[in-house]
């Protein structure tokens, strides 16, 4: 039977860096998959009208690739989600919620340096309080290099305790990276095509498999 998935990012590419391949194999399998992009971003830089096209076809050509139903962008500042109340932005996401109502969700793990990851994992949050007969079952953390491997030492750390085999679905998502290109750095950077497929690797080899994307698990209900 299919499920509906709904994947908030602050940024486009934070979907692909944390859980592409999950994503992918979700699709495959039959799933809807839908996106929620909270920002441009690209705001906080010095920028033209033309980048932020720019970006937004990247991010519609990356979810492409992968199959996704739906892609929806928010106009929250680029990191600066702080200076929001945390209402409006909780509004907003209940009510993709609702018109999509979601089994599962995929967002940003809480102790992320970037301060718009932790806005969007609070609002997730508050916009899923277990509700009687409410549609969310599940809720996944990703990790998003650059970000989330550069907080603070023992600040909130990513530790995983889910893993999703992505071994078959590691060309489509080095594809999608690919359509990001302009958001890569070359090695050696956290943020390279080359580490993301070493992350993979190693999250996939701790576990019995080639390649594995990781997830905190926030909340699950059978």
């Amino acid at each position: 039977m299919s499920r509906t998935v709904l994947v908030v990012a602050a940024h486009s590419d934070d979907e692909a860096l944390g859980c592409g391949g999950t994503m992918a194999k979700h699709v495959a399998h039959g799933d809807d998959v839908h996106v929620l992009f909270m920002t441009d971003g690209v705001g906080s830089r010095t920028i033209v009208n033309s980048e932020v096209s720019s970006r937004l076809n990247s991010a519609q050509k990356a979810l492409d690739i992968i199959g996704v139903k739906s892609m929806n962008n928010l106009d929250f500042p680029d990191n600066k989600m702080d200076t929001v109340a945390l209402l409006n932005v909780t509004q907003a996401i209940e009510k993709r919620i609702h018109e999509l109502h979601p089994e599962i969700i995929y967002t940003h793990h809480m102790g992320d340096l970037n301060i718009d990851h932790q806005i969007t994992h609070k609002a997730v949050m508050i916009a899923c309080r277990p509700q009687p007969d409410f549609c969310v079952k599940e809720i996944y953390a990703f990790e998003v290099l650059s970000s989330t491997e550069w907080q603070t030492p023992g600040l909130m750390p990513f530790i995983p305790n889910v893993f999703v085999d992505i071994t078959n679905y590691m060309q489509i998502k080095m594809k999608v990276l690919d359509a990001y290109k302009l958001e890569m750095h070359d090695a050696p950077h956290s943020r390279s095509i080359e580490n993301v497929s070493q992350l993979n690797k190693f999250r996939g080899n701790s576990v019995g498999v080639y390649s594995a994307e990781s997830f905190i698990s926030i909340r699950e209900l059978k």
